[in-house]
């Protein structure tokens, strides 16, 4: 196959709401580029991105494709992105390897929250983007409000580089106002005729023209000043103060396409090659803080951005060279591991053509990489890795478990192997909730989970609501004594401890003045040591023990005994924190006392002392904000009541109301599911974690009940 230098390759994604053809786009992209002698249709399951089982069933793009065609001796590689958000780490990963977007809205709805959502990840990530308004082949095309809702999402950054003529199911034409041509189109292949503008598009035209150019002279300052001498500009100068504009994000052209007809692709096309940026100015940020530039003659590094097991060829790394020229046969490591690997054959991203080297910039794929995983940088020797790809908080979690208890171990291992193929899937076991979590984007994403541990890995998995990290604590003072006395022939085991517990408050200091046996006193401090729990919280151990009464060497099974009974509270076996105990007395046996004894006495004196302390269950917080068309406020703002939440306040942005919202972590189980059933799937959310509050006293009693009932059925 052909090789390509940096400045002849052009790497973009296309993104955008679900329906609005990105699919169909990459198909007469790939057409137009002699990729294929025909177009697949989603109808038709024969799209060459769209090609597993489960999209092909369900017509919707769940996995990122590479695809890559050569047009006007460019080689074009295209990442064909999912439009729903279940499934946003596809884009992610493609941001990191793309120069450019191509934002695609569908004509007959117009911006959709599906759109925002992803301009907004393009401009978290830095992407110029490039407007392709689809769909203007449809019966219910209305260019007219497409028009308008993009001005009104994206303002002054959009310079119309075209209009269409006859929109709707006659669509046929295209006023293109870079070139100042009418271009009519003849055929469902591309076809067109160029001609001069007609006379009755001509003054729209000409003023969207001047629009245009004045749009590119302010992308570079010599531009700007012959304009304002000669106030016009040749074509080549609009092109190259536009892709000034465009690789500094304060533009935002617009096109005008028919995917399924395959009009104005071709002339997309032509504009990215002329004007959205190639990879050479390229530079990459390393975790270090260091810098590696886009250039073929620097030392090799590249970064797998994307990974998939595919039948009849096993793992799958895709990558893109960040810097230097890949040759067949390379050795490189893993600067983060030092772990070496041998790229023995290269292939370009279709998986069929064989290449002996690839320049930077490009993206290609190896097959079985021993240790090569996504996110992961392979680079020549003394080379830092390349900064790692962030993706969003995961919105929806699940517990999962095997159907079958005996295939437990086969359950995990397949779970986990779907997960190092998609970042946005966790999966981890809890201790704490003696349970597997699975979590992701949304409910999509996790169906897909069980859609493939079904149909690939033939596993019968179950899905079941997850516990909820729920934390203890106390709100006042109490004491205990615990004596543990044990005799059974040899040796015994005697300890006694007696202890006071009282909530710790960040920054207040310890006293020593307490109401013990109904008499003032004054403890005397002499040590104190304050520990981070690792789930959060404090404890702070404070001995206060005088005249021998417990070794000094008994003090750390007091504190083991302690922390034990923290990991599992008890109110309802959660996690304990902020607890500030003092251990102030107790009694030991000069043969029987042993540090077993201690330990027991130390947990059961504290877990008295707790019940008597005021004791509360404390509930994760989270703040959640959700992104929805005006019309849904109030079903939304219904629905978070009904939630326990709280919300804080609410933004306007572009037509749309953004909600700020605190809720329990225990009222948004498959909220996702729900939010999209009360929107149409028109809105959106991202949750992140706040901080831990009380729960209300039904909650409570609510908690205790369900707990008591749990432990006597465990009985």
């Amino acid at each position: 196959m052909k090789e390509y230098s940096t400045k002849d390759i052009r790497n973009v994604v296309l993104i955008g709401s679900s329906k609005s053809g990105k699919t169909t786009l990459s198909e007469a992209m790939l057409f137009e580029g002699k990729a294929v002698d025909r177009r697949g249709t989603v109808e038709g399951k024969n799209t060459v991105s769209d090609n597993t089982e489960f999209e092909q069933t369900n017509q919707k793009s769940v996995y990122a494709t590479p695809l890559s065609a050569e047009f006007m001796n460019t080689k074009f590689n295209i990442i064909d992105a999912p439009g729903s958000d279940d499934f946003c780490g596809g884009a992610i990963s493609a941001f990191k390897v793309c120069e450019s977007a191509i934002l695609t809205v569908n004509a007959q709805q117009g911006v959709e929250v599906g759109t925002e959502i992803f301009a907004r990840y393009a401009d978290q990530y830095g992407k110029p983007m490039i407007v392709a308004v689809n769909q203007l082949d449809t019966e219910k095309a209305n260019w007219e409000h497409t028009r308008d809702t993009l001005k009104e999402a994206f303002g002054k950054k959009l310079v119309f580089a075209q209009f269409p003529v006859n929109p709707g199911v006659g669509f046929d034409g295209i006023v293109d106002v870079i070139t100042m041509k009418y271009y009519h189109f003849t055929d469902d292949n591309g076809k067109f005729e160029e001609s001069d503008i007609p006379a009755q598009y001509a003054d729209e035209a000409e003023e969207m023209h001047m629009e245009l150019v004045e749009k590119a002279a302010e992308g570079d300052d010599a531009l700007m000043e012959k304009y304002f001498e000669t106030m016009e500009l040749s074509i080549d100068e609009v092109r190259a103060g536009l892709g000034a504009g465009l690789a500094k994000r304060e533009i935002m052209p617009v096109f005008c396409v028919s995917a399924r007809k395959d009009i104005g692709v071709k002339r997309l096309m032509e504009f990215v090659v002329n004007v959205a940026p190639s990879p050479e100015a390229t530079v990459s940020k390393t975790i270090g803080g260091g810098e590696v530039k886009c250039d073929p003659a620097g030392p090799v590094s590249l970064f797998i951005y994307k990974t998939s097991v595919e039948q009849h060829l096993g793992d799958v790394a895709f990558f893109k060279v960040m810097s230097g020229t890949l040759k067949e046969g390379a050795d490189l490591v893993n600067p983060e591991t030092g772990n070496g690997e041998r790229l023995s054959a290269l292939y370009a991203i279709n998986k069929k053509d064989r290449v002996t080297s690839i320049a930077a910039g490009d993206i290609g794929c190896v097959m079985k990489l021993k240790n090569g995983k996504t996110d992961v940088t392979l680079a020549a020797a003394g080379q830092e890795a390349i900064e790692h790809m962030v993706f969003p908080d995961a919105r929806y979690r699940c517990a999962v478990k095997a159907v079958d208890k005996n295939d437990e171990a086969k359950v995990g291992e397949a779970l986990n192997k779907i997960a190092a193929q998609d970042p946005t899937i966790n999966v981890e076991y809890s201790k704490e909730l003696r349970q597997t979590i699975l979590s992701g984007q949304g409910e999509q994403a996790i169906n897909l989970v069980k859609w493939k541990m079904t149909n690939e890995f033939k596993q019968n998995i179950e899905f079941l609501a997850p516990k909820v990290p729920y934390r203890e604590t106390i709100t006042k003072v109490a004491t205990a004594q615990y004596r543990h006395k044990k005799q059974s022939g040899g040796a015994g085991q005697f300890g006694e401890v007696h202890l006071l517990v009282c909530p710790y408050v960040e920054g207040e200091p310890a006293g020593n003045k307490f109401m013990i046996g109904g008499k003032e006193t004054i403890l005397n401090i002499k040590s104190q040591e304050t520990y981070d729990l690792e789930w959060g919280g404090k404890l702070e151990f404070i001995n206060c023990v005088v005249g021998g009464a417990i070794d000094l060497g008994f003090m750390p099974a007091i504190l083991k005994g302690i922390n034990d009974k923290m990991t599992e509270g008890p109110l309802t076996g959660s996690y304990a924190r902020d607890i500030r105990v003092y251990v102030y007395d107790g009694k030991m046996h000069p043969v029987d006392s042993k540090e077993i004894a201690f330990i027991i006495a130390g947990r059961n004196a504290f877990k008295e002392a707790f019940r008597n302390a005021g004791p509360k269950i404390l509930e994760p917080i989270y703040n959640v904000d959700i992104l929805t068309p005006n019309e849904f406020v109030g079903p939304c703002m219904s629905d978070l009541n009904g939630r326990r939440g709280m919300i804080m306040n609410q933004d306007m942005d572009k037509g749309f109301t953004i909600l700020h919202a605190r809720v329990p972590l225990a009222e948004l189980y498959r909220y996702s599911t729900t939010l999209s059933s009360l929107t149409g799937g028109a809105a959106t959310f991202t949750m992140k974690f706040a901080e831990y509050q009380q729960v209300p006293a039904d909650v409570q009693t609510k908690l205790l009940a369900e707990y008591a009932a749990q432990e006597q059925d465990e009985d």
